[in-house]
């Protein structure tokens, strides 16, 4: 599916209210292929929530998991690994979805299923945790900050 990026202050226009925008940074278990690595986060981890019962991000705006491929540096001209595989991003409306999303994660209940899924998935659970302050910068020919909008599928 082609997808354009709706950037937090685009989405906060949209939605009339600051967002809250939270990042991950993930690596594959090294036994895993990065297609298995794809294959397993998008038909079985992304669905957790289904397959307990309660989703771990309500009211999420948007979840989105970015799959890196390392190119050549043209400067250097060497390919360095980036330390990750994924870089997952989660968008609220606010600071207390994302708490609440977070009280959820913890709960006791729930967090041996969560562990023990990305046992099967990660690396190891020492995974980065940031929230994020996006500043747009002016591109392109005419200096302007384009607007990002879902495209339609083909």
């Amino acid at each position: 599916m082609a997808r354009a990026i709706l950037s937090a202050r685009d989405a906060s226009d949209h939605v009339g209210g600051a967002m809250f925008k939270q990042i991950c940074f993930f690596r594959k278990r090294p036994d895993m292929t990065l297609e298995e690595f794809k294959e397993y986060y998008e038909n079985q981890h992304s669905q957790l929530g289904k397959r307990i019962g309660k989703s771990a991000i309500p009211n999420a705006v948007r979840y989105v998991r970015r799959y890196l491929t390392p190119l050549m540096n043209p400067v250097t001209g060497e390919i360095h690994d980036p330390g990750y595989d994924c870089v997952m991003e989660i968008w609220w409306n606010s600071r207390e979805d994302f708490e609440n999303s977070q009280r959820i994660i913890r709960d006791p209940a729930r967090l041996p299923h969560t562990l023990e899924d990305e046992k099967k998935l990660f690396a190891s659970h020492a995974n980065p945790v940031c929230s994020v302050e996006e500043y747009d910068s002016p591109v392109g020919p005419d200096g302007t900050i384009s607007d990002w909008v879902p495209m339609p599928r083909k």
